[in-house]
């Protein structure tokens, strides 16, 4: 396929897209603009049937201890699921889960209709959201997307330890109606506790100790640090170990959700998540949108040396999908050690970026249509607009067709010419070639149940990828090295006994402490 071009393959067959689409509920899928013909594509089926993926699917669903090198399930479909009994070391975990999301929906209501009040008897007018990570990434990108549904409650998300932005973000707050969740599986996150105390000491300067447990909720595995922190034990929410970081908004990781959007709102967004689920678990492969979009992205990571991978919503709400997609992706399949072990002599894992449309049009289409790299796009766009300026709308969908046509088509030097190029220099430069491979998914309009759809789309895309790049994708072993040295770090800045380090480092701790000691901080 590598010489055969989509003009050519669209100019033999009319009917292209009516062979290479997937229509399934409120989701159309067209991947006809790839570089695959029929053959293209059984000989991906027939990879997806040789790593037994059937298989492996069952296992992800069941509850296997599929996350083997943390000997634990990845069970984030449970917290959508409709079924009656999964089991988790021979223990039915859905009633637990349905505990849960009865106190989820309980607090959210309390603190949306005002019953639920601060220390000075007011209502609650700021929800911060205390994470990072997946309790961080998850959770603000929903809120952001949809913010068409939102209630009274102003969210805030802080998740960097930069103390700059914390002291920014208490501008903002007032603290007799300021509600704060902090969100840490173990509660020992440097980041989250470091900027929990640092509210909690601000909190501190208007109220009293008892006040935090009015003040303060907890998302959480770790009851006595939180209880320690000054929560109540009946404003902790619990998190498992078979629910990845990453996965985990679908919990009550996604309380601030719950509170932005209502409870109702969040079991929408649950509900799309299970539809997505049951099509992927039941659908053949050949009509399975998250199979089919795995599949196409192996096709151009190891067959055509693709290293990255553009995510374009055509909706400013939308404007944190490819941050999100970013930790679920890259610190999903970013492995290089295959399930024995050993090395792997082959490209795993996708580096994703992107930007709303059109506003990439103006940042780096130009790569995309005539640089040097062949970037795959996802392009992602609604039928129908939220507020209804259909004038705007239309514009918006012209460009979201337009952009895929364009990469498609490319642009020749005669077709320049009929357009009134006269300067033969100046025409190479306005031609491309086109032949760049988008999929375009045409959902009806930006729902909580859609949105739930589309990411569950995603997180199975991931998982089907990395059953066939033979890798565990349920750990992260990477992200924690940094954070052993960071602690050792922090101990010499802070105690001036330095420890020995490689040249660069040795250079620029030197020199930092050596600033701080000339500039002390005010």
């Amino acid at each position: 396929m590598e010489q055969i071009s989509m003009q050519t393959m669209f100019g033999d067959d009319p009917h292209r897209a009516e062979k290479f689409h997937i229509q399934w509920g409120d989701f159309l899928f067209d991947y006809s603009k790839n570089r695959i013909n029929s053959q293209t594509l059984d000989l991906l089926l027939e990879l997806a049937e040789e790593v037994n993926l059937k298989d492996a699917i069952q296992k992800y669903f069941s509850g296997d201890r599929i996350n083997v090198t943390e000997n634990r399930a990845a069970l984030h479909t449970a917290l959508r699921s409709s079924e009656k009994s999964i089991l988790v070391e021979g223990v039915n975990i859905l009633p637990e889960i349905e505990v849960v999301q009865s106190k989820i929906k309980a607090f959210a209501q309390s603190v949306i209709s005002g019953n639920r009040k601060g220390f000075t008897g007011k209502p609650f007018t700021d929800i911060v959201n205390i994470g990072i990570g997946g309790s961080d990434l998850g959770p603000d990108m929903a809120v952001e997307a949809l913010q068409f549904y939102k209630n009274h409650l102003n969210l805030h998300f802080i998740s960097n330890i930069d103390g700059d932005h914390a002291a920014e973000s208490i501008k903002k707050l007032d603290p007799e109606t300021t509600l704060f969740v902090v969100v840490s599986k173990t509660f020992t996150t440097q980041e989250t506790l470091s900027n929990a105390t640092f509210f909690k000491h601000w909190f501190l300067q208007s109220a009293k100790q008892e006040d935090v447990a009015k003040h303060f909720v907890a998302v959480s595995a770790n009851i006595d640090k939180v209880s320690e922190f000054g929560i109540a034990e009946d404003s902790i929410f619990p998190m498992w170990d078979w629910v990845g970081g990453r996965f985990s908004m679908w919990s009550a990781v996604g309380l601030s959700i719950a509170l932005s959007v209502g409870s109702e709102n969040f079991e929408k967004l649950l509900e799309g998540a299970k539809e997505m689920d049951a099509h992927f678990e039941s659908c053949s492969f050949e009509s399975n949108i998250p199979v089919v979009l795995a599949l196409l992205s192996v096709w151009y990571n190891n067959f055509f040396g693709c290293e990255t991978e553009a995510v374009i919503p055509y909706s400013q709400y939308l404007k944190k999908l490819a941050p999100y997609l970013q930790q679920a992706v890259m610190e999903s399949n970013g492995k290089s050690f295959d399930r024995d072990g050993n090395p792997v002599n082959y490209q795993t894992g996708n580096i994703i970026w992107g930007e709303p449309g059109s506003n990439a049009q103006h940042a780096f289409f130009q790569l995309i249509h005539q640089g040097t790299k062949l970037v795959p796009c996802d392009f992602i766009g609604f039928v129908e607009s939220l507020h209804g300026n259909n004038e705007h709308h239309d514009k918006l969908m012209s460009n979201f067709f337009a952009q895929t046509e364009a990469l498609l088509l490319g642009k020749n030097c005669d077709e320049v010419t009929a357009e009134g190029g006269q300067d033969r220099f100046l025409n190479a430069f306005k031609t491309f070639g086109g032949n760049k491979p988008t999929n375009t998914f045409l959902i009806q309009k930006l729902t909580p149940k859609t949105l739930g759809s589309l990411i569950a789309m995603y997180e199975h895309k991931i998982f089907v990828q990395g059953v066939i790049w033979n890798i565990f994708s349920y750990d992260q072993f990477g992200v924690e090295y940094g954070k052993q040295l960071a602690n050792t770090i922090l101990d010499e800045i802070t105690t001036g006994n330095s420890k020995k380090h490689d040249g660069s480092t040795e250079f620029l701790l030197k020199y930092y402490s050596d600033i701080k000691i000339e500039k002390p901080q005010i």
